[in-house]
């Protein structure tokens, strides 16, 4: 797989914005990534050496809306959770061209 299709985006939350002081960093990522795969992704994209990542598998969402009961669905996806090492930070707005 392509590093430069593993990260999709990354999460903006106010959860997610106050782990950033513990050196966590929230991504989406695409479903078949791996831990070893969004690591070197990181790395490569951002210039920051990671020291581990935690996978958490969104499933889809099935749900019924409006009056006529359609069923809308969200698709799955992943998140990733990205701990850098120690005195590294990374900023989302500088992104190395990833080959």
């Amino acid at each position: 797989m392509d590093l430069s299709n593993i990260l999709i985006a990354p999460v903006v939350t106010e959860k997610s914005t106050s782990a950033q002081t513990a050196r966590k960093y929230i991504f989406r990522v695409h479903l078949n990534a791996n831990k070893v795969q969004i690591a070197h992704a990181v790395e490569a994209g951002y210039g920051s050496k990671v020291e581990s990542v935690n996978i958490i598998p969104v499933g889809k969402k099935v749900r019924l809306a409006g009056r006529g009961r359609v069923i809308t669905k969200r698709p799955a996806y992943k998140k990733a959770i990205v701990t850098l090492e120690p005195k590294q930070t990374l900023d989302f707005n500088k992104v190395k061209a990833v080959k």
